[in-house]
């Protein structure tokens, strides 16, 4: 991975806006309803085309295909997958339970939206079945990026974040279906590395799940299973060189009150356990904002790049570029290395096909003010004039 050598770099975590048409296209195919392919890979094309030219005038140095392919971060896998079957009975967050109110409101956002607590469940064994559709996924996205980034990544789902959304019903133990499934989606991991494009690990289950499926645990036995998932990750991507792989963990991408989420000072040396070259973590979350300290309190290691979310993800105000700025500048001073900084955004704004927080403009103007406020703290960290 490239790091900020001569000024700060930017990326994003991952998904970005579909249009309406790709959209229902995306929910339909997941629904098992007949989709013509002509048209399926003629608005992928139009798809990825836009992100990647709204992503290169923006300013973004860092970039991928938005996700356009893929109907949500996770739930793509039982496409790619054999089985799955019937419907998950993943609890609801924790939030949810405490303000139910929040329930109806979700539903007068979202009538119409991809699986995410209704997704599949695991009823047998799981075997990747044909490594095609993300050889496709690539093939696309690198012939129209072409030399528009510095650098290109593409996104894959952990297997603790597929086993904690597919839940188990047919292994013995949830380590046996981790390690199942690091085993299957190895194909994946290695075909995007083998493409040249730097892997990302969506990892959210790090953090996120401890208000879902591990609500009634103690943080010391969450603790325990989110080592587990580590070693799921690293068995997965094992062969794969750490400079090569980032590794995206948050506490779930949606604006609820977040008030249980677990302390980052508690996961962030089980995210450490990753053989991974980059972590990326959501510091513009009003309820993690703070803990650039715990940074301090346990550092990185020194080859380590952090990829910090200075732009919010579900709210559409724009930020300021000055905010962006001091962002940056506080992640630098906790790193103590201005060159492993790549300022980012905390989560993707297309998680779901369907379900998007931030509208497609304001999306664009917040990847700006994140070029525009690299720019700035850039002028500041190297003492040159800014192009902000």
């Amino acid at each position: 991975m490239i790091l900020s050598r001569d000024r700060i770099l930017t990326t994003h975590v991952g998904s970005l806006p579909r249009n309406e048409v790709l959209t229902d296209l995306l929910v339909r195919r997941e629904a098992s309803q007949s989709i013509d392919g002509a048209t399926m890979a003629a608005e992928m094309d139009k798809g990825v085309a836009e992100v990647v030219e709204r992503q290169r005038a923006a300013g973004i140095d860092i970039g991928n295909d938005g996700e356009q392919q893929r109907v949500g971060f996770q739930t793509y896998v039982p496409q790619r997958m054999s089985g799955f079957g019937g419907e998950s009975k993943r609890p609801r967050t924790r939030d949810l339970n405490e303000f139910p109110e929040l329930v109806e409101l979700m539903k007068l956002r979202f009538p119409k939206r991809a699986n995410s607590h209704n997704a599949p469940q695991a009823i047998a064994d799981v075997k990747y079945l044909d490594d095609a559709p993300i050889k496709d996924e690539l093939s696309r996205f690198k012939r129209i990026a072409g030399s528009h980034f510095a650098e290109t990544f593409m996104t894959a789902a952990s297997p603790g974040i597929i086993a904690t959304t597919m839940i188990n019903a047919h292994y013995d133990s949830h380590e046996a279906y981790l390690m199942a499934l690091a085993r299957e989606m190895k194909i994946e991991y290695r075909a995007i590395h083998d493409a040249g494009v730097v892997l990302q690990i969506d990892a959210p289950d790090l953090a996120m799940s401890r208000t879902i499926n591990f609500q009634e645990k103690s943080d010391a036995e969450f603790q325990k299973i989110c080592e587990l998932q580590v070693e799921a990750i690293n068995n997965g991507i094992e062969g794969i060189p750490r400079d090569r792989v980032r590794l995206h963990c948050c506490w779930g991408n949606w604006d609820g009150p977040h008030l249980f989420d677990i302390a980052l000072e508690k996961v962030l040396p089980i995210f450490l356990q990753a053989n991974v070259g980059a972590l990326s973590i959501e510091f513009a979350n009003p309820r993690h904002a703070h803990e650039y300290e715990v940074l301090q309190r346990i550092p990185l290691p020194k080859d380590m790049i952090l990829i910090p979310g200075v732009i919010e993800s579900t709210s559409n105000f724009v930020e300021h570029p000055e905010v962006v700025a001091r962002r940056i500048q506080e992640a630098v001073a906790a790193v103590g290395d201005r060159e492993r900084v790549v300022a980012s955004t905390d989560c993707g704004f297309g998680t779901f096909a369907g379900r998007e927080y931030v509208i497609s403009g304001a999306v664009w103007k917040k990847l700006e003010a994140l070029r525009a406020g690299a720019d700035i703290a850039s002028a500041r960290l190297w003492g040159k004039k800014s192009a902000a």
